[in-house]
């Protein structure tokens, strides 16, 4: 027989393990689903990853719903030049992206020729393959893939296309408190590049670093709810990945 006293304990135990998840995922980890191909070739589509709420301090966009419980950000320690950050886009401050750091608060960004400037340095960049075939959007693309050094000693891979590749842009000048970010697919990504859409991001809408894949699914291969091609959808290969 349920008895009201049933019905008590076990409200009880959900709302404190719902407090206990909200805690967490605002004070240490978040997962967080890569939804498009901007960071291809190393995040993908159907990745899941977990990301450090701590890394950078916190403020309103560290919590769900991003409560003003606080001004500015406390606790705050500085992101390194080729972190990739989970941020809250500058246009509605609600969207999460996903994306590399590139430049930081004085910098001068700059592409010429399709090559990467970072104050005035080019950034070192070395062919790794020019046989990719990468996706942006539903359509496939291809590309040549090249491992980039920032200033800093970061190397990871970037893709660009083999024909119409971004080539030059304006020199970008960081804000003071702002950052610079660009996706990883070069040519498939809408990032700081893009002013009126995501443009410099201030260290406010940071939300966290990206730190390990957890769980990756092929979605051209099925949907994860049909159990019988778990074998076929699930990328066994990704679990575990440090992200870079």
């Amino acid at each position: 027989m349920i008895t009201k006293k049933f019905i008590i304990d076990n409200f009880k135990t959900l709302f404190y393990a719902l407090i206990i998840a909200i805690f967490i995922r605002s004070i240490f980890i978040q997962p967080f689903y890569i939804p498009s191909s901007s960071m291809e070739p190393n995040l993908l589509v159907g990745d899941r990853l977990f990301v450090t709420k701590y890394s950078y301090g916190y403020s309103k966009h560290s919590f769900p719903f991003s409560p003003n419980l606080f001004k500015g950000r406390i606790m705050f320690s500085e992101p390194k030049r080729g972190d990739v950050i989970v941020f809250k886009t500058p246009a509605d401050n609600r969207t999460d992206y996903i994306k590399r750091l590139i430049g930081l608060p004085g910098d001068e960004i700059q592409f010429i020729d399709g090559n990467l400037y970072v104050n005035n340095n080019q950034i070192i960049k070395t062919l790794v393959s020019s046989t990719d075939v990468i996706f942006c959007g539903n359509q496939t693309i291809k590309v040549n893939t090249f491992e980039e050094k920032l200033p800093n000693g970061k190397k990871y891979k970037a893709t660009y296309r083999k024909e119409y590749s971004f080539q030059n842009s304006d020199k970008f000048l960081i804000p003071k408190n702002h950052f610079f970010f660009l996706g990883d697919n070069r040519d498939c990504s809408k990032d700081s590049r893009y002013l009126n859409s995501v443009g410099y991001v201030n260290k406010l809408n940071l939300v966290g670093k990206a730190r390990i894949i957890f769980f990756s699914t092929n979605k051209n291969k099925g949907n994860i709810f049909q159990i019988w091609k778990w074998f076929e959808i699930i990328e066994w290969n990704r679990f575990f990945n440090i992200i870079n």
